[in-house]
């Protein structure tokens, strides 16, 4: 297996007190207006689905894919709290167990707003730059160039499943404290968009 996440050139990475100003930024409260959803056909996921070549989709809000979407939010929560904790310390595994926890989250965004869950495992599948691709187009408004580069680097995150960390770049542009921020900084934006709850205990899950 070839070295991944490697930067071909460009500037080097933002430096950690610029990312955290940046994120701040990003999840500050936003009002959402309820039922705010923007129309399949319109120009910037019509465009998406012409790049992926992907089938484009009707969005249509239900209770049920409400209640699916909040399920994905709260595992997401749970698959990153080991992350949180510290418990995940092998670059790789880091970077798997990121990947699932992202494409959770975005999932968790993607359902809400009416997605179908069929067509995101036909046409998104492990591809989180995809996920974060649609799910600014239909108002998560997290667009940040860290994150784009980040979930470039991650997809398809199965990828990291079997990997080892000779495959992971020496110049790798984040650290794991980056990349934790960055996680946590997506979930919270999606806490907020979807007005889902955080789970059972969540205040209580760090020491």
């Amino acid at each position: 297996m070839t070295a991944l996440g490697i930067r071909n050139g460009g500037p080097e990475p933002q430096a950690t007190t610029s990312r955290r100003s940046v994120l701040r930024a990003l999840t500050a409260p936003l009002a959402i207006p309820a039922g705010a959803v923007v129309a399949p056909g319109s120009g910037r996921i019509a465009s998406l689905f012409d790049v992926y070549g992907n089938e484009p989709i009707a969005l249509r809000r239900s209770c049920a894919g409400r209640r699916l979407s909040r399920f994905r939010y709260h595992n997401a929560e749970s698959f990153f709290l080991g992350i949180e904790k510290g418990s995940v310390r092998h670059p790789t595994d880091r970077l798997y167990q990121i990947g699932i926890v992202l494409q959770l989250g975005l999932s968790a965004h993607l359902l809400d707003v009416g997605f179908a869950d069929a067509w995101c495992a036909r046409h998104i599948g492990l591809n989180v730059a995809r996920s974060l691709a649609y799910a600014n187009a239909t108002g998560l408004r997290f667009e940040t160039t860290d994150m784009e580069l980040l979930t470039a680097i991650l997809s398809p995150y199965s990828k990291w499943r079997n990997a080892s960390s000779r495959d992971v770049a020496p110049d790798f542009p984040f650290s794991a404290e980056e990349l934790q921020m960055l996680t946590r900084a997506l979930l919270d934006r999606v806490h907020q968009v979807t007005g889902h709850p955080r789970p059972r205990g969540w205040q209580n899950r760090l020491p």
